[in-house]
């Protein structure tokens, strides 16, 4: 699973990657986890408000810090469909 942080690096963005990482964390998952700079690959995924959250390329927030409990909501789903999906 590929998780990806798109921000500029500001506070809420920081805030966000902080969030991602302890729900990985806390859900015992393997994750890489990506922090996207970089203004026209931001633009790429169609964000104009960060940060943002996009898990294997698909963004799931936008605009907001997502707190813990909404990342682990999501790769909880996400992550039930990628064993579905190898078995």
């Amino acid at each position: 699973m590929k998780i990806q942080i798109l921000g500029m690096g500001c506070p809420r963005c920081r805030q966000t990657e902080a969030n991602v990482k302890e729900a990985v964390n806390n859900l015992g998952i393997k994750a890489e986890i990506e922090k996207v700079t970089d203004i026209n690959e931001i633009v790429d995924f169609g964000v104009t408000a960060t940060p943002a959250l996009a898990i294997d390329g698909e963004v799931k927030f936008s605009g907001k810090i997502p707190s813990v409990e909404e990342i682990e909501e999501v790769l909880n789903k996400n992550y039930k469909i990628i064993k579905a999906i190898a078995s």
